[in-house]
């Protein structure tokens, strides 16, 4: 009998590397807590804010990024991961765990530590050729548009020169390559 020991994650199982943890709301703190107590390096981006009430002010610190935390692993430890307490899941895309280069956690350090003013950005702008992955438009390529402070996907048909739109979530679309963008 051939005994397979190769997993189909392959060096990731090996090789630790930065991955993406979601969490439940609020819990950032208390999860990275957890993750330090378990002996698992990560990474919380942390942003200071001064928070003005009635009564008060006060200088608070809030996660860049509602909702994810960051985890330097194997795959192989990823169950301890996943048994955290607040931990909803690894951000994974087609049941892979997406995995985020080191280059990237060190600019998010590297902006942090220089107290730059930081905005958040959308991911996605619009005039960007998208195309839906998810639901009932799921192949469909268009054009980003925001009308109203909405998302929406704009078709074109050159050859009579009209457009139509439609409500989107950012969510169930991809960003295409400008190489393998096609006129929408």
């Amino acid at each position: 009998m051939i005994e397979r020991t190769e997993s189909i994650f392959g060096e990731l199982n090996v090789i630790p590397h930065w991955y993406a943890v979601s969490t439940r709301a609020r819990h950032e703190k208390k999860v990275f807590d957890n993750f330090v107590k378990k002996g698992i390096i990560t990474y919380l981006p942390l942003q200071t804010f001064y928070r003005r009430w009635s009564d008060r002010h006060k200088k608070v610190h809030e996660p860049l990024f509602s909702c994810y935390i960051f985890v330097k692993i194997n795959l192989k430890e990823r169950l301890n991961v996943l048994q955290t307490e607040g931990v909803v899941r690894l951000v994974s895309f087609n049941g892979i765990p997406a995995t985020i280069p080191d280059a990237q956690i060190e600019a998010i350090r590297t902006v942090l530590e220089h107290k730059r003013t930081i905005e958040k950005a959308d991911y996605l702008t619009p005039g960007q050729k998208i195309e839906v992955m998810y639901g009932p438009l799921k192949g469909i390529r268009g054009v980003l548009a925001q009308i109203k402070n909405q998302q929406r996907l704009v078709i074109r048909l050159d050859s009579i020169m009209q457009a139509i739109s439609v409500d989107i979530d950012f969510r169930d679309v991809k960003l295409l390559e400008e190489s393998k963008a096609i006129p929408a």
